[in-house]
């Protein structure tokens, strides 16, 4: 099997894959001060706990858009599991779609990841949507080519900021309004409503393109 790794800016996220499927899945905060060690102590018991081992591992590939954490996860790949990690978008996992973009370097490893995978279960024009620290929006031509995008601030992200900046706005949970009126009635529902009309702005997408696939995608933040 494979240990999969996914190290987004909020969570990263352990993976056992085996032949396309996932076997098992963990997640944590992600901290670039935590250890090799910390990390092995951690997923140890918790592959014990689904009923692996380490060697049950046969290799791992690393994904990341927080450079600052490879170097630990390097290592534990290379004490714990003894094995040399594949870094995704590097080398051997070279990106095998084309980055149709004026600075394909700087495309993260995370939408870069989310067009190859958006590619193989859609094929067609594609506008992938995902929900993370970020909320980004990258377009995949007919061929799997990358064409670009858009990255915005998070769900979370954005409501935090609001939070932070005015003093009378209070945290509130995400969750889908109790009418479809897009006029809040009260400060929470007011608040609230623009964190949760994307399914009507998908739909509207769909009728304006209707040709393309959209294929969005919630991470938890």
């Amino acid at each position: 099997m494979i240990l999969a790794v996914d190290v987004g800016n909020t969570n990263l996220v352990f993976a056992l894959v085996d032949k396309g499927e996932i076997k098992a899945r963990w997640r944590i905060a992600t901290d670039p001060r935590r250890t090799a060690d910390q990390y092995s102590v951690w997923l140890h018991q918790l592959l014990e706990l689904e009923g692996f081992s380490r060697d049950h591992v046969e290799g791992v590939i690393i994904g990341t858009v927080v450079p600052r954490a490879l170097h630990n996860l390097t290592v534990l790949s290379e004490k714990y599991f003894r094995k040399t990690p594949i870094i995704a978008g590097q080398g051997a996992a070279a990106w095998p779609m084309q980055l149709d973009v004026d600075e394909p370097h700087n495309v993260g490893a995370d939408r870069a990841l989310n067009a190859i995978a958006a590619h193989a279960k859609y094929p067609g024009d594609l506008l992938v949507i995902d929900f993370g620290t970020a909320t980004t929006f990258d377009v995949i031509n007919s061929s799997g080519a990358y064409a670009g995008g858009i990255i915005a601030p998070g769900i979370n992200l954005s409501l935090d900021a609001l939070v932070t900046a005015a003093a009378k706005l209070p945290r509130i949970a995400i969750e889908a309004p109790a009418t479809n009126s897009v006029i809040g009635r009260s400060v929470t529902r007011i608040f609230g409503h623009r964190t949760r009309d994307f399914d009507k702005q998908t739909y509207e997408g769909k009728r304006r393109w209707p040709d393309w696939y959209i294929a969005a995608r919630h991470f938890e933040t």
